[in-house]
């Protein structure tokens, strides 16, 4: 075993050097690497990077360019992307015909492609690197350290950016010594709740168990959240090694990752990466020489939300219906078979070799006083800069949305965020310079979650908004408990009334009764967060709330009941080209012919018209509006 770990630490010596050279330019070539995130995947970045080969060996020079695909580069609306080293010269919304002139202008003559550079939309100065894009600059990579840089399929890779180098570390202490750096780092669960990392290794720890587990919630459920598929399918190895210092520490033989099925890359990369893994001896016996083995298994989730909930998720690997279960006992007492068991998502884990790398107080300098570190948010919704973001605690929203998101698009009105998915709430213009943080967010009435965020502007509809998580949360409770079960239907049908224009008065007083009935009695977090976004909207937004029980219109023009369209006969030239695109033939002509033109306007019959909309796009001259 002591020459196996010998040619293991050259082997990473060696992956160092070469990966070095490779973004150096050391070895005398040029390499060509690609997204390979689903996002630009289902832009057809697999195809281009087959192009790119086809290309560079029609030219005769594929002996002096490689070409590969990486993880996710997070500037998800500028995809796809193209990277080429060591100049570090990145290309966005890159397309199978542009394949040909990057080669010939950039490969074979050094000429730089102007116009697939990004240009910053202040100053239009197109920009050719990626760390000086404004989008990348207020960005610090713990989690998604080595996403977009190495090929995560290729283990050598991977070793040659320090993976392994924090449990190598691991092994040299106790197991009391690695909790201990795990609490002095502050680290907190960054599935949602925040629970301190190092107190629930503690609780696992000194439990007397001669089997414990360990398990990745890797069943991420927010609408618009994709931080933990992006981790796997960008550097799993990260992971991987995070469960196993977890491993280590609590004195566990096996881990579980829990990973919904529909993420079909990051499953095939990380099973890839398991793989790799135990045949160069980092899973499985006596890891790196030392008297500890550990293995890792996979489950796949049906994409059940209540399954995100840790005790849920437990059943659901043990082969039962995915419904929570009452506690105490904890899960670090009694969990997985009843045995002890951690369970940490995907970005905790993923933190965990960067800390036992560079020491706790290398990453608790970051952050704020309680919550330390880095935050994944998949910024997604009104905003221009749609992707995946990694900023320290204690951002503030407005550098998230307007320094890293770059604005609102179309020059609309910011009305609000909501941070937390289905179990957070809206944040408004108020709370624009409030750091992020676990505690502060919950303060202001949202919550981190496990890191989405939907920017939404004067175009929304808060009620309608309000409404969309609540069908959501209806139909994935597990129906366990009554209050989750029937108060979430009976708040959704109020909502339902409200945005149809038969809501009263007495409804906003149900609302505000039933939430706080469902949050105190239900089962799990689900239940009990079910009414966030109610309570928030309610408490921000109430005179929407009143504008569609008291004046039966929708602000925002978004509820289809409450709409009207109208066309203003003095716009009207009598084109007819709104009639012409009606589905339902609710456009007449009328015989009003207005002052200075020369046809006669038209008219929609509302008892008719299914409010589509289909007939605004149309009209050149404005005429057709909303009310």
């Amino acid at each position: 075993m002591i020459n196996t770990v010998d040619k293991l630490n050259e082997n990473i010596q060696n992956c160092t050097k070469s990966l070095g050279d490779k973004l150096s330019g050391a070895d005398g070539k040029r390499h060509i690497v690609l997204c390979g995130g689903t996002g630009c995947l289902s832009s057809h970045s697999d195809e281009i990077t087959k192009k790119f080969e086809e290309v560079l060996k029609a030219k005769g020079v594929a002996d002096k360019a490689t070409v590969n695909m990486v993880g996710c580069f997070g500037f998800c609306s500028q995809g796809p992307f193209v990277k080429i080293y060591p100049e570090d010269t990145l290309y966005r919304l890159v397309k199978i015909d542009d394949v040909e002139e990057i080669v010939e202008s950039d490969i074979i003559g050094g000429n730089v492609v102007e116009r697939l550079l990004y240009v910053e939309p202040t100053s239009g100065e197109k920009v050719s690197k990626q760390d000086d894009i404004t989008f990348y600059k207020k960005q610090r990579r713990v989690a998604l350290y080595g996403c977009g840089v190495i090929n995560p399929e290729d283990i050598n890779e991977a070793l040659g950016m320090g993976a392994y180098q924090g449990l190598k570390k691991a092994l040299t202490m106790t197991q009391q010594e690695v909790v201990d750096e795990i609490l002095a780092s502050g680290l907190r669960g960054r599935g949602g709740g925040g629970f301190p990392s190092g107190r629930k290794w503690q609780f696992a720890l000194n439990q007397q168990n001669d089997e414990k587990y360990v398990v990745c919630n890797g069943d991420e459920g927010d609408p618009g959240a994709f931080m933990d598929r992006s981790i796997l399918e960008g550097n799993p190895l990260a992971v991987i090694e995070g469960m196993v210092i977890a491993g280590y520490a609590i004195g566990a033989k096996n881990g579980y990752f829990y990973v919904r099925a529909e993420y079909p890359i990051a499953v095939r990369r990380l099973r890839l990466a398991i793989k790799q893994a135990k045949e160069v001896g980092l899973l499985g016996q006596n890891i790196l020489g030392s008297d500890f083995s550990f293995d890792c298994h996979i489950r796949l989730g049906a994409g059940a939300f209540v399954c995100g909930e840790e005790t849920a998720l437990l059943n659901s690997i043990e082969g039962k219906r995915g419904m929570p279960r009452p506690r105490p006992p904890f899960p670090a007492v009694s969990g997985l078979w009843g045995k002890p068991t951690i369970v940490n998502n995907v970005e905790t884990l993923a933190c965990v070799p960067y800390i036992m790398r560079n020491g706790a107080a290398n990453f608790a300098s970051v952050g704020t006083e309680k919550s330390k570190g880095t935050k994944v948010f998949a910024l997604g919704g009104k905003v221009n800069n749609v992707g995946l973001v990694e900023v320290p605690m204690g951002t503030t929203l407005r550098e998230l949305i307007y320094d890293i998101g770059g604005g609102i698009p179309n020059g609309k009105q910011f009305k609000a965020i909501q941070t937390g998915g289905p179990s957070g709430g809206c944040l408004t213009t108020d709370f624009l310079d409030e750091p992020i943080d676990f505690d502060n967010l919950v303060q202001k009435g949202s919550m981190m979650g496990s890191g989405g965020a939907i920017v939404m502007d004067e175009d929304n509809c808060m009620v309608d908004v309000a409404k969309f998580y609540m069908e959501f949360i209806c139909d994935e409770s597990c129906g366990k408990c009554t209050p989750c079960r029937i108060g979430t239907k009976r708040m959704l049908e109020i909502l339902t009334r409200i945005t149809e224009g038969n809501g009263t008065m007495d409804d906003l007083d149900e609302l505000e009764q039933l939430s706080q009935t469902v949050k105190a009695n239900s089962l799990c977090a689900l239940g009990q967060t079910a009414a966030n976004p109610i309570n928030s909207t309610l408490a921000h937004f109430r005179d929407e709330y009143l504008a569609h029980i008291v004046d039966k219109k929708c602000p925002a023009h978004v509820c289809k009941k409450l709409m009207v369209y109208n066309i203003d006969p003095d716009k009207c030239i009598g084109c007819g080209m709104c009639a012409k695109g009606c589905p339902t033939g609710c456009i007449q002509r009328t015989d009003y012919i207005a002052p200075g033109h020369k046809l006669a306007s038209f008219k929609i019959d509302t008892t008719k018209c299914i409010k589509c909309g289909a007939c605004m796009p149309t009209c050149k001259f404005k005429a057709i509006s909303k009310q």
